[in-house]
């Protein structure tokens, strides 16, 4: 079944995210013995999730998109731009996410920019190595018999290179969905509203039923994404 696995992922991100309801919670955190106080409610839940989300997208969507271009560059340039290239995206995954908020903190801000910055770095190795390898693999013969056909290098590269590539960048692209998904919970610790507010408040309070809640939570999204990203390279693939 070409959706199954994606819909494995999906049962099992809902199912965490019913254990952050906050009376599944409540039950989990008293089976556990957890240090409880008051649940976080379902529309506060809600809302942090949205926010969460909108960070975690923004974060792919630069480093996805950023990755994509700087892979093209450097499988087009020749040895020395991938070189280069190559560096520079190691380099922008070196530093941790946490230490990239705190170095941006300075100069951003508090709130959701240093995060979006340190998600946008994070992501970008993958999809720009992935992309160069991928484009590289294309045949030239197979580039040379489109091109006499008629074809213009644009039709060329959306018609040719890209489909007999997307399957790698695909894969890379769901890693760093994924990725960002999670690591978007530091966000909190910038004073950003994410999924992480209920970790952190949890660990200052000694509250383990909110810590459990955003755990919980920010599993289920992730697992979501992993689902939706699961699908859509389901129904791309021929």
């Amino acid at each position: 079944m070409r959706f199954g696995p994606a819909l494995a992922t999906a049962a099992l991100g809902l199912a965490l995210g019913l254990a952050s309801h906050p009376a599944v919670a409540a039950f989990l955190a008293g089976a556990l013995g957890l240090t409880a106080g008051s649940p976080l409610s379902t529309a506060r839940l809600l809302g942090l999730a949205r926010a969460h989300m909108l960070l975690a997208l923004s974060g792919f969507a630069l480093a996805g998109g950023l990755g994509l271009v700087l892979g093209l560059l450097a499988s087009r340039a020749g040895g020395r731009l991938r070189g280069t290239v190559d560096a520079l995206a190691t380099a922008a995954q070196a530093a941790p996410p946490v230490v990239v908020i705190g170095l941006a903190l300075p100069i951003l801000g508090f709130g959701a920019p240093p995060t979006l910055l340190a998600l946008a770095l994070y992501g970008l190795m993958p999809v720009t190595r992935a992309t160069a390898d991928a484009l590289a693999t294309v045949s030239a013969e197979v580039r040379a018999a489109a091109e006499a056909m008629g074809l213009t290098p644009a039709q060329v590269f959306w018609r040719v290179d890209l489909p007999l590539a997307a399957t790698p960048i695909l894969a890379a692209l769901r890693v760093v969905m994924v990725t960002a998904v999670s690591t978007a919970a530091i966000g909190a610790l910038a004073g950003a509203p994410t999924l992480g507010t209920p970790i952190v408040v949890g660990l200052q309070n000694q509250n383990g039923l909110y810590l459990l809640q955003g755990t919980a939570a920010v599993a289920a999204l992730a697992f979501l994404a992993d689902a939706a990203m699961q699908a859509a390279g389901a129904a791309l693939r021929r």
